[in-house]
């Protein structure tokens, strides 16, 4: 399993990305909780979900900066 591509993001809405990253922190969640209870999972898991969802803040922080300046220019 590859780390996930930020190139696979660029293409969703603002709105999709906050779903995704609210699923990704669920995800984040319930993996961190299975290594407290010791149950079985794949600790890779936790580097490529943490990366998502940096990916999926960073993406969204960019796009609301963007959307920000540009209604500083236009008043």
């Amino acid at each position: 399993m590859s780390l996930p591509q930020f190139t696979d993001i660029i293409s969703l809405s603002n709105t999709e990305i906050s779903e995704a990253i609210i699923e990704t922190e669920n995800e984040l969640f319930n993996l961190r909780f299975k290594k407290a209870t010791r149950q079985n999972f794949k600790s890779h898991e936790i580097k490529s979900t943490k990366r998502r969802l940096a990916q999926l803040k960073t993406l969204l922080t960019l796009r609301l900066e963007n959307v920000d300046q540009k209604e500083e220019i236009n008043n």
